[in-house]
């Protein structure tokens, strides 16, 4: 009973203690056991509350996608500032631009792709990943609604929310069909892994038709005709490594076969590769034209049965049927359904793809940005701010620009505007004060507005969208997360270039591709290399799919070399 009184006196004693007093109480019992008792708990719990409510909230991001432009911004993103939550019907990363290897077996599926949870996981912090589509964005009240693209008989509700403080939309694009009758019906698309693997099990299925008895010559044939429509680097890519395929593969597989198999791309321009430079879409077409690879430009499919794909020619409007045994459809990207109800929502529904400014925020919405192939960049014209520059520059209120006033600016002109930059290269002026020289070529000391706007006349020209590559979409994956790193220390030490329509500077540099070398395979021993424009492997970047193409490239040449020794 002494024990039992003393902890009923102690606890009185607690009680007319302040919170923030502990007090611990150890008695030695005979058996050699303690007792501890304490009535801090309590106290304890408040102000641990009190502590939580002076920390600060994390803002939300929440990512959707999980493609180039998606897992490159998880890559690189500091977890410890953000609570990070991904969306994306695909629970994985492929390497795409290996795509068309996989059709033919050179790559097998499972060696570009990995899980986007193992990349995840790897992280200092935890990241919520839903294998999800995004059917709708609320960006009035920022909240997503999704549904779960599981299609078993599970229990629970298929269809969540989920709310955001900052939105990262890098979900793609799906193919562009032209609203082509029977294309979806019909077609093969090359955007997936699993379009890959249908595309490969349907090729051996039309060689296996091919051989079965009592099929006449031309249905044999039929069986036999691969088409491809488009011939941009997919197409190209696909029919090349088709026919290495079935050249080096296939025909010791179906010998009796051999001379009936024909592959032809379709193209609605006068040549493929037409955002290569010409020299490059000049070489593919000879290199098919040796392996018999048949091209056909200016042709417009106008629709797809079951048995034959229906072109007319540009050149005379005549139409033609094509009888084919396989077709894949590869002839660009367009918007996404939901991107496009996003985009009546914030006032972009005359627009064709969604578009955000230089730092790829969405213009017209706050706390949402956008990147990879589902957005464009609308870069801003130097002759819209033109007069604003010209202001700014002129320091002394002249009136007019001197060349010392001008180079104090064109630093800060050159980041804001990068076409201002390519102006100069693509016009070999080894100085920006040539710039201001008058139509004759002769130096001027100063220049007045008239004069500033007519040597910045032509910068603009140089413009041009970027292409919808996994080069430009890592890349700006990479640029957003380093921009949410260091948001606190840029807003208050800023880096950008001038506001030349405001006071002070930008936050953060423009986004600016870093692109460098572009591969295009058309065939063994034969790459198309030049200038981004539209399919990229960075070689810095992508040092696998560099090592890849060598190893590739150097056994090919060695097991031609053993075989003529």
């Amino acid at each position: 009973m002494t024990i039992f009184s003393f902890f009923s006196g102690a606890s009185r004693a607690l009680a007319s203690t302040t919170s923030s007093s502990k007090l611990l109480v150890i008695l030695s019992i005979s058996g050699g056991g303690l007792v501890v008792y304490s009535e801090s708990q309590a106290d304890a719990g408040a102000q641990s509350a009190e502590i939580n409510k002076t920390e600060p909230q994390k803002k939300r991001v929440v990512v959707l996608g999980t493609g180039w432009a998606g897992t490159s911004f998880l890559k690189d993103l500091d977890i410890t500032s953000y609570d990070v939550k991904v969306v994306s019907p695909r629970n994985y990363f492929a390497f795409t631009p290996l795509l068309p290897s996989v059709t033919c077996g050179t790559v097998e599926a499972r060696s570009i792709v990995e899980p986007i949870r193992n990349i995840i996981k790897k992280r200092n912090g935890e990241i919520q990943f839903w294998e999800a589509d995004c059917v709708k964005i609320d960006a009035a009240n920022k909240q997503i609604r999704c549904r779960s693209v599981i299609d078993n008989d599970l229990v629970g509700n298929e269809e969540f929310l989920v709310d955001y403080d900052y939105l990262v939309i890098a979900m793609g694009a799906q193919v562009n069909t032209f609203n082509t009758p029977g294309v979806v019906e019909h077609c093969h698309f090359l955007k997936e892994i699993e379009d890959a693997q249908k595309i490969r099990r349907s090729v051996i299925d039309c060689f296996e038709r091919a051989v079965l008895p009592d099929l006449s010559e031309d249905e044999r044939r039929t069986n036999l005709h691969f088409v491809v429509v488009g011939g941009g680097p997919t197409g190209v890519e696909f029919a090349a490594e088709l026919h290495d395929f079935i050249n080096e593969d296939l025909v010791k597989l179906y010998p009796m076969v051999k001379d009936l198999v024909k592959i032809t791309v379709i193209q609605s321009g006068d040549h493929i590769l037409n955002t290569f430079d010409e020299r490059i879409s000049s070489f593919a077409e000879k290199k098919f034209g040796r392996d018999g690879i048949e091209v056909e430009t200016g042709c417009r499919v106008t629709s797809v049965s079951n048995k034959a794909v229906t072109v007319k020619m540009k050149s005379n409007g005549e139409i033609c049927s094509v009888p084919y045994g396989m077709v894949v459809w590869s002839t660009g990207i367009v918007t996404r359904p939901v991107l496009r109800d996003f985009m009546d929502q914030i006032g972009q529904n005359k627009r064709r793809v969604l578009t955000t400014n230089e730092w790829l925020r969405v213009e017209g919405c706050d706390g949402v940005y956008a990147l990879g192939d589902c957005a464009t960049i609308a870069q801003r014209r130097v002759m819209e701010d033109i007069s604003t520059i010209f202001k700014a520059a002129d320091k002394d209120n002249s009136g007019t620009l001197t060349v010392k006033e001008f180079q104090d600016v064109i630093d800060d002109i050159i980041v804001r505007y990068p076409q201002v930059e390519l102006y100069l290269k693509n016009k070999h002026l080894n100085d920006v004060k040539d710039l201001l020289k008058d139509p004759q070529g002769n130096e001027r000391k100063e220049v007045d507005i008239e004069g500033f706007k007519s040597a910045l006349s032509q910068v603009d020209s140089q413009m041009k969208n970027l292409p919808a590559t996994a080069q430009v979409a890592a890349q700006q994956g990479a640029y957003l997360s380093s921009c949410f790193n260091r948001r606190q220390q840029c807003q208050e030490h800023p880096e950008g270039p001038l506001r030349f329509r405001d006071s002070g500077r930008h936050h953060f540099r423009p986004f600016c591709l870093q692109a460098l070398w572009a591969i295009c395979t058309s065939g063994r021993r034969a790459s198309s290399c030049g200038a981004p424009r539209r399919l990229g492997i960075n070689w810095p970047q992508h040092p696998v799919a560099l090592v890849f193409y060598i190893c590739k490239q150097a056994s090919e040449l060695a097991h031609e070399i053993l075989s003529g020794v």
